[in-house]
């Protein structure tokens, strides 16, 4: 019994809720896609994806830290879960600005590979630094430059050129909404690496698990919400 979610684990809650979060997610996903237009339907089931992944990574991050939790008192980030989750559904998350554009005819080889490799660099930084196979701070710089060139891509890039020369205002919306989603709701992640290994104090558990499960909460969700939506509009108009 003492490996059970006790109810001053507030931390442990969270992990809960998101697993069963991401799994209605990806019903409502899967669902949907039968309802919107085939060109968007890869799309949508994409975002059933990502959410059917974290689901699954979830389970096991509330399990490892529960166990932690009752060994230790403190509690363990579930660093290798969450990184492997991370490496699974970020990329698809990127793919998916490339599916919306290729869904409107507007998407290029050079736009998939350079979302792709900015990603695997802000990922494997982060990684490195976390799991202290290099300094922290030098993690974050290189995590940092990789979210950096994502984010040129998409608001000055040929991914963004390619939305701008786009008539179809269901995919405009769509980018527009999804790139504010990569610029400030994925600051939120930053900010956790931060509290967590840079700000003095030492790696604090459940600062830094409150922070990165708020965050993915609501990138991974909203980001599939904001897909579904403009492929309902788009469908509507056809």
């Amino acid at each position: 019994m003492e490996n059970m979610l006790q109810t001053s684990d507030f931390v442990g809650v969270t992990f809960w809720i998101i697993s069963v979060s991401m799994v209605a997610s990806t019903a409502f996903f899967f669902t949907e896609a039968n309802s919107v237009s085939k060109h968007w339907q890869t799309s949508v089931r994409v975002a059933g994806l990502v959410t059917l992944i974290a689901a699954v990574h979830y389970y096991y991050m509330r399990d490892v830290w529960v166990s932690s939790l009752a060994a230790t008192g403190t509690g363990d980030s579930p660093t290798v879960y969450r990184y492997i989750d991370w490496l699974l559904t970020v990329p698809l998350q990127m793919i998916e600005f490339y599916l919306i554009l290729a869904a409107v005819g507007a998407a290029t080889a050079g736009i998939f590979w350079r979302l792709l490799i900015g990603t695997l660099i802000m990922l494997i930084g982060g990684f490195m630094g976390e799991a202290e196979y290099i300094n922290a701070t030098v993690g974050f710089v290189i995590g940092m430059a990789g979210w950096i060139y994502i984010l040129y891509e998409v608001f000055a890039g040929e991914a963004a050129q390619a939305s701008a020369a786009s008539n179809s205002a269901g995919m405009k919306s769509a980018f527009n909404a999804l790139k504010w989603i990569v610029s400030i709701g994925w600051s939120i992640y930053p900010i956790g690496y931060f509290l967590g290994y840079l700000s003095g104090a030492g790696a604090d558990a459940s600062t830094l698990n409150w922070v990165y499960n708020l965050a993915d909460y609501i990138n991974k969700i909203a980001f599939g919400v904001i897909i579904w939506a403009a492929a309902k509009s788009d469908t509507s108009k056809a």
